[in-house]
């Protein structure tokens, strides 16, 4: 990063609103503001992502850093509720030159260099279905098939399931694989494509069967997000679960303007399994959370 003159920045742990993702879950604390006769409920980050973009709005220029971040209900072989993430943003760039420079720094990690492949290649190679264009019942009916339990839910559900269950196991095995362009469905806040049908300028990195880093083509219209964080929201209460804090700030930073640019969160203890051949998370954490 000194070499490429992106510039190590510090954020919050702390933060008064959760994920926008809404399959994360936030852990949650309680502060005593002294002279405030309310308590303030605050949220573990999971990720430094709102507070590194509103620099980004600010002027920062490419910034990164390396930081403990925090998940509820996330603990096992590839999981653990605290854990460490290189996350990195790059003014003026698109999803595929950060592919480029990820690539480059898996090469100077000692990795083989990374493949590309389309989301819609590697999901209609393992499943025969076309996932822009398969109809809902048919990627429902795919889903219950391999193990998902009946129930309510959207397209967007049993794409994840399926690609979870069915694709990722598979991945990255020979070498790195990057699989890019994703259902407009699958977004996030990643930038949607002009083509037909649009897609979501997103890439996931795999390596040894495991998701090691996701990135995107970062979304810059400031409605456009607030009706994404808008429907995150809704669609986490109708599943029985709290309800999203859209982050005011990002939004604020957005509106002001955030400059054109991609971003990339590196999952670091999944990179060092994979860098020393371990199946188990636990095996490169000092203090994984049963022995904290």
């Amino acid at each position: 990063m000194e070499d490429r003159a992106i510039l190590e920045v510090e954020t919050p742990v702390l933060g008064q609103f959760t994920d926008s993702d809404p399959h994360i879950r936030n852990l949650a604390t309680i502060f005593h503001h002294p002279g405030c006769a309310q308590l303030m409920r605050l949220y573990l980050q999971a990720s430094p992502e709102c507070a590194m973009k509103r620099l980004l709005a600010a002027g920062s220029g490419p910034i990164y850093q390396i930081a403990r971040v925090f998940r509820d209900n996330e603990s096992g072989r590839l999981h653990n509720p605290e854990f460490t993430l290189l996350e990195w943003y790059r003014p003026g760039f698109d999803h595929h030159a950060l592919m480029e420079e990820v690539n480059e720094l898996l090469q100077y990690l000692g990795f083989r260099p990374v493949r590309r492949t389309g989301y819609a290649e590697v999901f209609s190679h393992n499943t025969g279905l076309d996932p822009h264009r398969a109809p809902p019942a048919a990627l429902k009916d795919f889903a219950v098939q391999a193990g998902l339990e009946a129930g309510d839910g959207d397209a967007s559900l049993w794409l994840d399931f399926i690609f979870s269950v069915n694709i990722v196991p598979h991945l990255g095995h020979d070498q790195p694989v990057f699989v890019h362009d994703y259902p407009a469905s699958l977004g996030s806040l990643a930038r949607l494509s002009d083509g037909n049908p649009p897609v979501a300028e997103r890439f996931e990195l795999f390596i040894s069967g495991m998701e090691i880093a996701n990135g995107f083509h970062e979304l810059c219209d400031a409605g456009e997000l607030r009706q994404r964080l808008r429907n995150a929201a809704g669609g986490d209460a109708a599943a029985g679960g709290a309800l999203r804090l859209a982050d005011r700030h990002l939004l604020d930073a957005v509106a002001h303007g955030l400059p054109p640019c991609a971003g990339v969160a590196v999952g670091i203890d999944r990179l060092l399994m994979a860098r020393h051949g371990r199946t188990d998370i636990r095996e490169v954490i000092a203090f994984p959370i049963e022995g904290a």
